[in-house]
């Protein structure tokens, strides 16, 4: 799993009927101090997460696993909102 920042939304008027019910995000992926890693990705959200939060997601097969079906199409997928952060 990795974090990343939500900084967008997706609009598909049509989409996977595996999709359906799952928003599709465009997410920047961050290192631990919230410095930009490479592009942004769009990844699949069935949690609920807004434009401007923090959020862990998945990669690869496993991205599809937090989402109602877990065999939809989808590379990426947000598994949780980060409500803070901090280093030992």
């Amino acid at each position: 799993m990795q974090m990343a920042k939500v900084i967008g939304t997706v609009v598909a008027t049509k989409k996977d009927d595996r999709l359906q019910g799952v928003r599709l995000m465009v997410i920047q992926p961050v290192d631990s101090k919230g410095t930009s890693l490479g592009s942004p990705i769009v990844a699949g959200d069935a949690i609920g997460s807004g434009v401007g939060e923090m959020v862990i997601y998945a990669k690869s097969k496993e991205g599809a696993f937090c989402l109602p079906d877990p065999q939809a199409c989808c590379d990426a997928g947000i598994t949780a909102i980060v409500d803070s952060t901090y280093s030992i």
